[in-house]
């Protein structure tokens, strides 16, 4: 199967990689809908992370939210980051689609990298809409409690991660549609494939005769339609295949 794989990554002329919650979780990021120790196992998404918690009741998310952002700021690029950032640099893959908020794609050496459910890199101001890098607020915030505010108008700063009830940001979208669409073959790696609309992507590249690569520790729903499907660690598998390539 890592031989196939390389094989079909040396073949194809646009080769695009879909990655989810599984590529962050060894580098100690967990995930929020595994049924063992997933994130709304023990909170209600609704009530901590929806667009009308955080309008109603800011502090409330920044205090949920503050164990999970000390994880992140802390976390580093695991092997499988690490190997697609050697692949896109060696040209083997073209773009990344990810789930992930964390940056860790970008912090491995990833270039392109489209983040369709947004970032916690930027904040913006719910008021006058002044943007920010999180990194000037990070430290106090994730030390000492302080939640990050406007410095125009003292408004509160949401993160630029999608909330429940926010629509995707719509240029990123855009730039997925594209690529799914010029795609010859799609490597998805640790995604479940359980949240629309991104759970659709891989369904609209076998339509237009990509091939599919599918790394995941538990099954998904089009794991019959994919060319091969590998249920194992991402940080074990992705390596393998790199190493096989380069």
């Amino acid at each position: 199967m890592i031989k196939k794989a390389a094989s079909y990554l040396k073949l194809s002329n646009h080769a695009v990689v879909l990655t989810g919650a599984g590529v962050s979780t060894p580098s100690g990021i967990p995930d929020f809908r595994s049924t063992d120790d997933g994130l709304w196992q023990k909170y209600n998404p609704m009530e901590v992370a929806s667009l009308t918690a955080f309008r109603t009741n800011p502090e409330k998310f920044y205090n949920w939210f503050r164990p999970m952002a000390k994880l992140i700021a802390e976390a580093s690029p695991n092997p499988a980051h690490e190997a697609l950032a050697q692949l896109e640099q060696a040209n083997y893959i073209k773009e990344i689609i990810t789930q992930n908020i964390d940056g860790l794609h970008q912090r491995a050496g990833s270039e392109i990298v489209h983040e369709v459910h947004g970032t916690l890199n930027t904040l913006t101001c719910g008021k006058c809409y002044t943007k920010y890098q999180a990194e000037e607020f990070m430290h106090s915030y994730i030390e000492e409690g302080h939640i990050p505010k406007c410095k125009q108008c003292d408004h509160y700063l949401k993160p630029d991660a999608i909330l429940f009830e926010e629509q995707l940001p719509i240029l990123t979208w855009m730039a997925v549609e594209e690529a799914i669409g010029k795609c010859d073959l799609l490597l998805v790696a640790g995604s479940s494939l359980e949240v629309v609309p991104v759970a659709r992507l891989p369904y609209a590249a076998v339509s237009h005769g990509a091939k599919l690569i599918i790394i995941n520790h538990t099954e998904t729903y089009i794991d019959s339609r994919a060319d091969i499907v590998i249920n194992q660690d991402v940080a074990d598998i992705l390596p393998l295949i790199t190493n096989e390539l380069l």
